[in-house]
């Protein structure tokens, strides 16, 4: 069996947030599910992230541009 490990490293920098803005998202969005704690498709990311550099998809949770490049070399 052959196992495979893709990844990738995304930075995202969000804006500085007002503690009612961090309250309202834990309100509206119930991040505590999600992986670093906030959804980047979510309000958050509309309103908060000034910059990504990466892979927007693997702050989702899968780098598809990446994985789509793997098996597109298989």
């Amino acid at each position: 069996t052959k196992y495979f490990i893709i990844n990738d490293v995304t930075e995202v920098t969000f804006s500085e947030l007002s503690t009612e803005m961090i309250q309202y998202y834990i309100d509206h969005f119930k991040p505590f599910d999600k992986a670093g704690s906030y959804g980047i498709q979510d309000w958050i990311g509309n309103v908060a992230i000034s910059k990504i550099n990466g892979s927007y998809t693997n702050v989702m949770g899968l780098p598809t541009e990446k994985l789509f490049s793997f098996l597109n070399k298989l």
